[in-house]
């Protein structure tokens, strides 16, 4: 584990936290380079050892000097969900296996635990959004391990607008829930985007399409603890990251606005 705070003097710091590594480049970008900490919550991929000695590998090697590497163990439970219902829980979303049920559930207190240290005294910390991005149930469950600390540690969460096909009908239903209170664009930092994923590429760690393109704005929406009401996510606008690859054809719109009555 890494952790060297470079925070300047009397003002908090702020944090990425992601399910996984490659997760920070594929998702908050546009944060990274001012993040003063960047957390991996989950480490060996389950039952794929060699996937997890390049992750280890590519995280060793990341030139991340604050990065903070948890390595709780994946459960093995990331699309072991109803794809076209997938079901909420304090832990994150419903898992059909039972014994990765069993492996995921037990994760989230963990993450909670662990997170708790690294997060205090921050102002702002930017994670996964509600939905998953695609529907990784990891990524929902580290939203809400974040999510629980919030109240207590006093931070602004931040999440970010990516979607795809199979997680569309979940943020469909989730876009009534007030959920923000401050957004703004943000361009992508693709020269640092690119140049950790060819680290992940070179130990043979990287896990998203070679065909994936950054586009050149996304939006964060941001929400603090203190603030009882906010707004809802009906009738913004999503980024579909069907839409951002450049290859195979046919090609889509990245654009996708949820309905103004969520589903």
């Amino acid at each position: 584990m890494r952790h060297e705070g470079r925070h300047e003097e009397g003002r908090r710091p702020t944090a990425v936290v992601v399910a996984h590594p490659d997760d920070e480049i594929l998702w908050l970008s546009s944060v990274l380079a001012d993040a003063d900490r960047v957390v991996f919550c989950f480490g060996d991929p389950f039952g794929r050892p060699a996937k997890a000695a390049a992750r280890r590998r590519a995280v060793a090697a990341l030139p991340l000097p604050s990065l903070v590497d948890l390595r709780i163990p994946e459960s093995g439970a990331g699309f072991a969900v109803d794809r076209a219902n997938p079901a909420a829980t304090p832990f994150g979303l419903a898992i059909r296996d039972a014994d990765a049920r069993g492996r995921y559930e037990a994760n989230f207190p963990r993450l909670v635990a662990a997170l708790r240290p690294v997060l205090e005294g921050c102002a702002e910390v930017y994670t996964h959004n509600p939905w998953g991005e695609y529907g990784h149930a990891e990524h929902v469950q580290v939203h809400r391990a974040v999510a629980a600390l919030q109240a207590e540690l006093g931070f602004r969460l931040w999440f970010s607008n990516y979607v795809d096909a199979a997680s569309w009908p979940f943020a469909c239903r989730l876009a009534g829930d007030p959920c923000w209170s401050e957004r703004r664009a943000a361009r992508p930092d693709v020269a640092t985007a690119r140049r950790l994923r060819a680290v992940y590429r070179r130990q043979g760690a990287w896990t998203w399409t070679p065909f994936h393109r950054w586009p050149v704005e996304e939006t964060l929406y941001g929400h603090a603890p203190a603030e009882s009401s906010g707004r809802s996510l009906a009738g913004e606008v999503l980024l579909d990251v069907a839409g951002l690859r450049w290859w195979p054809p046919p090609w889509r719109p990245a654009r996708r606005r949820l309905p103004d009555r969520p589903a």
